[in-house]
C-alpha cells in the first residue's frame, strides 16, 4: 500500500530553510513508528518473557544489539523508498524473472499469514486475561477492532500514523507502570544491557530466538513503501536531507520499541526469576504480576498485550497490500484482505490450541521468510544504477551483509533446535 503524494507544505517548508530549530523533524515522524509495531508484537512477548523469568538480566545486552541492526535494517527499508519513489517488492519485480517474483509473493504472504497469527492470537489473549472472555468471542472482538484501526488508514496517513503511535505510547505506559512497581536492581540492568556473555547452550538458544524475532520481513517491506511517497525529493541534495530526517524517526521509534522489549525482560526478571519461577506462558505471566505486584500490573500487562496485538495486526494488513501490488501488480480491497487473513487464527483458535505456542510456532514460520527480504533490501541499496546519491557507503553494505549473515544464520539455527531437537 503506497501512500498518495500529500500537501507537503510543511516539509517543503523545511526542506527551503523556513522553518528552523526542532521543529523541523515534525513533519518527518510517523513512518518508523508505524514499522516498529512490528518489533513489539505479542511473538516478541514470550520470549523476552521467558529470557527474564530464566536468567534475569543476563540476555538484556541481546536486546540491545538485536536494536542496533534493526535501525541499519529499518534505515535501508525508508532510503530505498526515498531514493526510488518505489518500494522493495516493486524494486524487485523489476529486477528479477516473473516466476522468481511470484515465488516472493507467496513466501511474503504466507509470513504475514504467520505474522498475524501471532498478533490475532496475542490480541486475542489480552482479551481473555482481561475480561476472561472465552478466546473465540475474543477473538472476533479483535477482529471487529482491527476494522476500526484499519478505517483509520481511509482517513489519510496522518490519522493512521497519529492512532498507531498513540496505541504504542499506552504500550510505553503500561510497561513503564509495571517496571517501575516490579522495582528492578538496576547496577543488575545495567550490567546485563553492557556485559555480553552467555550462562550455557540454553541462554544461547533463547538469544537466538530474540535476535532471530527481531527482523520481521514485513516491516522491511513495508517501510519502503511508507517513504516512498510521502515526502518527495526534488533533487538529490533533498533526498539525503529527507532521508536524514527519516532516520531520525527511525531511531527514535526503535529506542522506544527496544525499551518496551528491555522492559518485558525486566520486569520477568525482577518478579519471576528472584523466586526462581521459569516462565512461558503469558497467561501464567498475567497471574503471576496479579500475584506479586498487584492486580493493576496486571490489567497493565494484558492492556499491553491487547493493544500491541491490534496495532501490529492492522500494520501486517497493510503490509500484506504492499506486497501483492509490488511483486505481482494486483490489489484488493483491505476489509476482503483483513476478513481473508482473520481465518487461520480464528481456526487455529476455534481448535484449542495453546496460545503461547500457537504464538512461538508463528515464529518458527517467520524465519523461513527473513532471508527473502534481507538479501535483496542490501543488494538493491548497495546498486548506484538504482539508489543514485543515497547508495550505501562501503561501511554501510558490509554492516548490511553482516546483519544477513547473523540473522539467516541464528534462524536457520533456531528452525533447528526448534524442529529437529
Amino acid at each position: 500500500m503506497a501512500y498518495k503524494p500529500i500537501k507537503k507544505s510543511a516539509a517543503e517548508a523545511v526542506l527551503d530553510g523556513d522553518i528552523k530549530g526542532w521543529q523541523r523533524i515534525l513533519p518527518f515522524l510517523g513512518p518508523a513508528f508505524i514499522a516498529a509495531v512490528a518489533y513489539i508484537d505479542p511473538g516478541n512477548f514470550a520470549t523476552n518473557i521467558t529470557a527474564g523469568s530464566q536468567y534475569g538480566y543476563l540476555l538484556l545486552w541481546v536486546i540491545a544489539f538485536s536494536n542496533l541492526m534493526a535501525v541499519l535494517i529499518q534505515s535501508l527499508s525508508a532510503k530505498l523508498g526515498i531514493a526510488t519513489g518505489k518500494n522493495l517488492p516493486e524494486i524487485a519485480r523489476e529486477n528479477f524473472s516473473k516466476k522468481t517474483s511470484i515465488f516472493l509473493w507467496i513466501q511474503a504472504e504466507l509470513v504475514i499469514i504467520a505474522t498475524d497469527l501471532a498478533e490475532f492470537i496475542g490480541a486475542a489473549l489480552g482479551l481473555y486475561l482481561l475480561f476472561n472472555i472465552p478466546m473465540l468471542p475474543a477473538a472476533l472482538i479483535t477482529a471487529i477492532g482491527s476494522f476500526a484501526i484499519l478505517e483509520l488508514q481511509r482517513r489519510g496517513f496522518r490519522a493512521f500514523e497519529a492512532g498507531i503511535s498513540g496505541m504504542v505510547l499506552i504500550v510505553v505506559l503500561a510497561f513503564a507502570f509495571q517496571t517501575f512497581l516490579a522495582q528492578p536492581n538496576w547496577g543488575e540492568v545495567t550490567l546485563g544491557m553492557l556485559t555480553p556473555h552467555f550462562e550455557g547452550v540454553d541462554s544461547l538458544l533463547l538469544a537466538t530466538g530474540i535476535l532471530g524475532a527481531t527482523v520481521m520481513p514485513h516491516a522491511i517491506y513495508l517501510h519502503s513503501s511508507l517513504t516512498q511517497n510521502r515526502v518527495i525529493g526534488r533533487n538529490d541534495n533533498e533526498k539525503r536531507r529527507i532521508f536524514r530526517f527519516e532516520f531520525i524517526d527511525i531511531v527514535i521509534a526503535m529506542i522506544i520499541a527496544g525499551a518496551i522489549n528491555m522492559s518485558m525482560l525486566i520486569i520477568a526478571a525482577a518478579v519471576f526469576h528472584t523466586q526462581g519461577l521459569v516462565v512461558e506462558d503469558l497467561d501464567i505471566a498475567y497471574n503471576g504480576l496479579r500475584d506479586a505486584l498487584g492486580p493493576m500490573a496486571a490489567v497493565s500487562f494484558g492492556l499491553g498485550l491487547l493493544i500491541a496485538g491490534l496495532a501490529s495486526s492492522s500494520v501486517g494488513t497493510l503490509a500484506g497490500d504492499v506486497v501483492m501490488q509490488g511483486f505481482i501488480q494486483r490489489r484488493i480491497p483491505l476489509y476482503l484482505r483483513r476478513a481473508i487473513t482473520m481465518i487461520p487464527p480464528l481456526v487455529i483458535i476455534a481448535s484449542g490450541v495453546n496460545a503461547t505456542y500457537a504464538l512461538v510456532l508463528s515464529q518458527v514460520i517467520l524465519s523461513f521468510g527473513i532471508a527473502f527480504a534481507l538479501i535483496p533490501l542490501v543488494m538493491f541499496t548497495s546498486k548506484k544504477d538504482i539508489m543514485g546519491s543515497l547508495v550505501n557507503h562501503r561501511i554501510t553494505t558490509i554492516l548490511g551483509w553482516c546483519v544477513v549473515v547473523i540473522v539467516v544464520a541464528l534462524n536457520i539455527y533456531l528452525l533447528w533446535e526448534t524442529l529437529f531437537a
